[in-house]
């Protein structure tokens, strides 16, 4: 596969837009390693080399373990993640299925106790952010590794 373009030379302007929701996501009070988590398992789920190479690699420089990172597509069977996380895990893989059910009453009432209405907010719009990365990403054919 050979990469199309990058989008930052490419449309600056655009680029320059997906920054500042990413500046938005860095205030909010989202764990940093909850972040990583949301980015990784939207990436498995969309199929994002570039992202899940990315996001994986940040979330080891965080302290994620290899055992967490390796259980994270079966997240559901794994007593490794807590409550709260498994929530976060939920809301990533229902909101990026979007057209599947949605967010559902039960993974948004989660939320909302373990987070808040805000920090639910918040964690949408993370959720938000990564997949349009990952579309970003996969329709410029962007490769695994190649950070710049």
């Amino acid at each position: 596969m050979k990469e199309r373009f990058l989008m930052k030379t490419v449309q600056p302007g655009a680029f320059t837009a997906m920054m500042a929701m990413e500046k938005y996501i860095a205030t909010t009070g989202i764990d940093p390693l909850h972040k990583e988590l949301i980015k990784i398992r939207a990436s498995q789920i969309n199929g994002c080399g570039y992202c899940l190479d990315l996001h994986t690699k940040d979330a080891r420089k965080l302290g994620e373990t290899e055992q967490r990172l390796y259980l994270l597509s079966v997240w559901r069977e794994a007593p490794q993640f807590s409550e709260a996380e498994k929530t976060i895990l939920a809301m990533t893989e229902e909101v990026t299925l979007i057209s599947q059910k949605g967010l559902t009453d039960e993974t948004y009432e989660q939320a909302v106790h373990h987070f808040g209405q805000e920090g639910t907010a918040q964690l949408i719009m993370a959720i938000i952010a990564i997949n349009a990365w990952n579309r970003i990403g996969i329709s410029s054919h962007r490769i695994p590794g190649e950070h710049y």
